[in-house]
């Protein structure tokens, strides 16, 4: 997480331009979020799902950077067996997660992609989730082949002149998943596994589908 340097105009020109890029794809995908939230409930699918994207802001943090996560996760429960357990799990789940962070230090944005193992929803509107890194473009983290732990707080329908009150949180954050060393808990996520979500959303947001986990298998 970098800490704002002194600005220039070149400084403020591209991170505008950074901010318009992510503003688009968080445009486009809050459009499509707030179609399927018109859905009627009797119509909406029975497995759990967390969709949307948005800008996030670090409560304990000014910077200059623009933070973004988008989520398309579905729990399809039981359909990935694993050692021991050749049912797979009731947290089992598919979809895409994707990363974007425009760091004002370094003056670039990189983004990352992964595949999603795990999600779990609560009442209330809340979910946790994970996601197995596939893709880091240039100047990113060594994410690749690690597996990354999400939350997502859907707090409603925003009203008119108010902010999002949805909110969001991931594991590799140094403020909530330190350790002595810097690169352990990059390691140490496992399925489903993540703080809550302590980073207010500015713009954007998410839709939490809960559905209880089903019964395990019989036979």
């Amino acid at each position: 997480m970098s800490r704002m340097k002194p600005a220039t105009s070149l400084f403020r020109s591209r991170k505008a331009a950074a901010l318009t890029m992510v503003v688009a794809i968080v445009a486009s995908a809050t459009a499509a979020t707030g179609a399927t939230a018109s859905v009627p409930a009797r119509e909406r699918p029975a497995q759990a799902g967390v969709t949307g994207s948005a800008v996030l802001r670090l409560p304990y943090l000014e910077d200059a950077d623009i933070r973004s996560l988008a989520f398309d996760a579905h729990a399809a429960p039981y359909s990935r067996p694993i050692p021991g357990v050749p049912t797979g799990l009731p947290t089992d789940a598919y979809g895409t997660v994707k990363v974007s962070h425009y760091s004002a230090e370094r003056d670039i944005t990189y983004t990352a992609e992964g595949a999603v193992d795990c999600l779990v929803t609560a009442p209330g509107s809340s979910a946790t989730l994970t996601a197995v890194i596939t893709e880091v473009s240039d100047g990113g983290p060594d994410w690749v082949g690690k597996r990354l732990g999400f939350s997502v707080h859907d707090g409603g329908v925003d009203k008119p002149g108010k902010g999002s009150r949805d909110r969001v949180g991931y594991s590799w954050d140094d403020g909530v998943n330190w350790t002595a060393d810097s690169d352990e808990h990059m390691d140490s996520v496992g399925s489903c596994m993540a703080p809550a979500a302590f980073a207010p959303v500015v713009r954007g947001g998410y839709r939490v589908q809960h559905a209880d986990l089903p019964l395990w298998p019989t036979t």
